[in-house]
């Protein structure tokens, strides 16, 4: 992609600061859908990259009336066109596009940004604002010479009305942007540039609790541990995120206490559920309902699907990998009235066994990052996990993560969250050899086995590390810049 001149990036948002200015050097009308979760800072990145050509920029209300959205649509009309002031309330949308239609006047040679922010809200409780927009798209906008834009907190209403739609405005999308919460790499970047230095090792640990989200990490102060950052955030007397939990998924699915019965089951067993697991747990139909779902949450980035290695389709691991949602579930939520709660339990046995898990899933988000620090970022792969029961002549046996490379080859991937450089002892190399024996044996492969360890704070000196093939620290997952 060219370099645009004059590119001033939103921090931690290059390549889609990037990508956006593009479209502003496109000689067509352009339609762009952006969808991504609530706090992930879409609007903020939109009013930024086109603050100098946006003309005009609405934002919907959420569960109101027609009357009130006109209401709505008047005041950012009078805002962005003076001599708007004197023209009459629309009756209805047609006749709102058709005022704006007017005030925008002859196309212009230089792209004009349309922002509409919470565009289901403004489509909410009738068709009618729907068939009005794509008639102004359709008949009018594409030949102006204008990018319009269109986002929503709605994860579920913009992927089934916009991105997957068959018809309608599906059709009329030119240019779509997932926007995902912040890499590590990203993140790192924000904090430098508020001028606060935090070691990777407590970045990580931030990461852990809070995901990537923009909204979430802005409430760290210079000068906090990972301990009492999360701690003020959470627990603290003025703690702004202790009950953003339901807020969360109810802005983003409309059906949203069903999509939390399903995050609630996950959160139970961190190995993962399959689908029929989940239906039992739930006790949610087992029709297209919970496909829907399942996919509304994989989509957004609250869950992640493993296949485990030589497993049929439905038995396909779904685990839950938004690090808020399990931080809320496992310690907010039954501890959210006890003051300064993580400063009290952040070093217990509970917070140890949770890194664990984060830690992995972390790994799970950051897959290239490892795959570009072990050289194999070129190769085809998939991954995977593996599981094998205990039967009456083996034990059983777990494996986080399974990279399968076209090379021929499979690294076997141990994933270890530890304070300081891990010590390789005896019982962890038997035990990953072991894990190695099983794994040939049960699924028979010709393959070349790697065994790789991934380490938080990388490994210490010891007799143990030549019987590793591959030993990564945290550093790969720095590697990737945007997901």
């Amino acid at each position: 992609m060219a370099k645009i001149k004059n590119l001033v990036n939103v921090i931690g948002r290059e390549f889609e600061t990037q990508k956006m200015k593009s479209f502003l050097l496109s000689k067509e009308s352009e339609l762009l859908a952006m969808i991504g979760r609530r706090r992930v800072g879409k609007t903020y990145l939109v009013k930024n990259v086109y603050k100098n050509e946006m003309v005009f920029h609405i934002t919907g209300l959420q569960d109101v009336l027609r009357t009130y959205q006109l209401d709505n649509f008047v005041e950012a009309r009078n805002k962005f066109f003076i001599k708007s002031k004197n023209l009459p309330k629309p009756t209805n949308w047609i006749s709102a596009f058709s005022q704006l239609k007017q005030l925008l006047g002859k196309p212009s040679k230089k792209k004009r940004v349309l922002f509409f922010d919470e565009f289901p809200w403004l489509a909410s409780n009738s068709n009618e604002f729907l068939k009005a927009f794509d008639h102004f798209w359709n008949t009018w906008a594409i030949d102006q010479n204008i990018l319009v834009v269109i986002c929503g907190s709605s994860a579920s209403w913009m992927i089934t009305n916009i991105i997957n739609h068959k018809g309608g405005l599906h059709n009329r999308v030119t240019q779509k942007i997932h926007l995902a919460p912040f890499t590590l790499y990203e993140t790192e970047k924000y904090f430098e540039s508020k001028k606060i230095k935090i070691p990777r090792p407590s970045l990580i640990k931030l990461y852990m609790a809070t995901g990537g989200i923009p909204y979430y990490l802005k409430e760290v102060k210079k000068g906090e541990t990972p301990v009492n950052a999360i701690n003020n955030m959470y627990f603290g007397p003025n703690a702004s995120l202790k009950n953003e939990f339901e807020n969360l998924y109810k802005a983003l699915f409309s059906n949203y206490k069903k999509h939390i019965l399903v995050i609630k089951a996950l959160a139970s067993k961190w190995v993962g559920l399959t689908r029929n697991e989940i239906v039992t747990r739930t006790k949610l139909n087992t029709g297209g309902a919970i496909t829907t779902i399942l996919n509304e949450l994989e989509t957004s980035g609250f869950i992640q699907s493993i296949q485990p290695f030589g497993k049929l389709q439905r038995e396909t691991l779904y685990r839950l990998t938004d690090e808020y949602s399990l931080f809320y579930l496992d310690f907010i939520e039954p501890n959210k009235n006890i003051k300064n709660y993580w400063i009290k339990k952040y070093n217990t046995q509970k917070a140890k066994l949770w890194q664990g898990y984060a830690f992995e899933n972390l790994c799970l988000k950051h897959i290239e990052g490892i795959k570009q620090k072990l050289g194999i970022s070129g190769i085809l792969t998939s991954e995977s996990s593996f599981y094998s029961r205990r039967d009456k002549d083996t034990q059983g046996c777990q494996i986080d993560l399974l990279i399968d490379r076209a090379d021929n080859a499979i690294n076997i991937c141990e994933i270890k969250f530890y304070e300081g450089a891990f010590v390789i002892k005896d019982d962890i190399i038997q035990n990953l050899q072991h894990k190695q024996n099983i794994f040939q044996e049960k699924t028979k492969t010709k393959k070349q086995l790697f065994l790789t360890l991934i380490t938080s704070q990388g490994i210490s000196d010891n007799k143990n590390n030549v019987l590793i093939d591959t030993h990564l620290d945290a550093s790969a997952l720095f590697e990737i810049k945007n997901f």
